[in-house]
């Protein structure tokens, strides 16, 4: 990767990736890898390629080079060399290359993919697990008999996995929308919602008195609870994926030791940024962001910190599928950062340490923080 600049530190500890995916066992065909480069789960229209997105292009500017191709060279020809190389060297160089020490899996998504620790040994690194919320409810549903036997095993299964796992996650922008009531539900009406999830046949968990049992469930735990916020798939409507929608609940939890870090937030980073700067148990991440905003990287991060502390903003990939958006996610970031802290520090507005000091900060510091990486005896 480029060297930093003046303003970035050039001594930035390994990465936390604080939010991240497995990537594929086996060879994607070429309309597979593509469609990893895109938000949309349908094909690209006709006469047009996913390869032509700001993911796209950063795959090809940052990741030809780690398989002995011209920075930028023809998907076809860097395509045939990855099929050369096979998956799992491709993955090796791929992820080695990152600087990534620490990866924080969502363990919630579908498909053959390799687990934490998996995908950490690839890139010379340490996995943990993050707990999606739904999908769990989902595999415990499948194995009960009614009701009381599911909200007694979820129950359990939180619990559990909160021995493990660093934190959780909740999809439920995408379930229902961010506009929860906040309140925790009362019993009878989650039995109530859980019979009739149950009996409807207990497939994709959309129920908003179900989501919110879920959240407060994690919340009862005191591990960091992941909010999907902002665009994602066709799956949700971003209008209902406003962070400025999760209030209520921010203010609900406000006392219960558990911390909140807002995943993605774009378009809505600013309100995000706000809810970070105005309530202490909340954070904010850039990760997904900055991989699918390209060379605007900078000026996405720039705004992200016009509010946001530097203390409450999380570095994650959101990588899935491919190794390349680990690569293509680290060397925006530390592009973005590099042009953000140098031209404040170029412009006396921040000093040298100071610069060096958050870039440390948001690389990795915040996290090992907020997921208590450091705690001894806590894994």
């Amino acid at each position: 990767m480029d060297a930093p600049g003046p303003g970035t530190p050039d001594d930035l500890p390994p990465l936390v990736d604080h939010h991240c995916h497995g990537v594929l066992r086996h060879e994607p065909d070429p309309g597979t890898f593509a469609g990893f480069l895109s938000q949309s789960d349908r094909p690209p229209a006709a006469g047009t390629s996913f390869f032509d997105t700001q993911a796209g292009f950063a795959v090809r500017r940052w990741c030809p080079p780690l398989l002995d191709l011209p920075a930028h060279c023809p998907p076809d020809d860097y395509l045939a060399r990855r099929r050369e190389l096979g998956p799992a060297e491709t993955r090796r160089r791929l992820l080695t290359a990152t600087g990534i020490g620490t990866y924080l899996v969502d363990t919630g998504l579908p498909g053959d993919l390799t687990d934490p620790a998996e995908t950490a040994r690839a890139g010379g690194g340490t996995g943990f697990e993050v707990v999606r919320l739904e999908a769990l409810a989902e595999r415990i549903a499948g194995a009960a008999s009614g009701s009381e036997e599911f909200l007694d095993g979820l129950g359990r299964a939180v619990r559990e996995a909160a021995r493990t796992a660093v934190g959780f996650k909740s999809v439920a922008a995408y379930r229902h929308g961010l506009a929860l009531d906040p309140r925790p539900p009362g019993r009878d009406d989650v039995r109530a919602a859980a019979g009739a999830w149950l009996a409807a046949g207990a497939t994709r968990l959309t129920d908003p008195v179900l989501l919110r049992h879920l959240i407060w469930l994690a919340v009862a735990t005191g591990r960091p609870l992941q909010i999907h916020t902002g665009f994602g798939d066709p799956d949700l409507r971003l209008d209902h994926t406003d962070p400025a929608l999760l209030t209520g609940l921010i203010r609900a939890t406000a006392d219960t030791g558990t911390d909140l870090v807002l995943l993605h937030c774009y378009p809505y980073h600013r309100q995000a940024a706000y809810l970070a700067s105005v309530f202490p148990h909340v954070y904010a991440d850039v990760g997904l962001t900055l991989t699918h905003v390209g060379p605007r990287a900078p000026a996405v991060l720039a705004e992200f910190l016009e509010l946001a502390p530097s203390g409450k903003l999380l570095f994650s990939t959101d990588a899935h599928g491919l190794p390349e958006l680990y690569l293509a996610g680290t060397a925006l970031f530390r592009t973005a950062l590099d042009s953000v802290l140098g031209a404040w520090t170029e412009s006396g507005a921040w000093s040298a340490p100071d610069a060096r000091r958050v870039g440390a900060m948001i690389a990795a510091e915040n996290a090992r923080r907020v997921y208590g990486l450091d705690e001894p005896g806590d894994r």
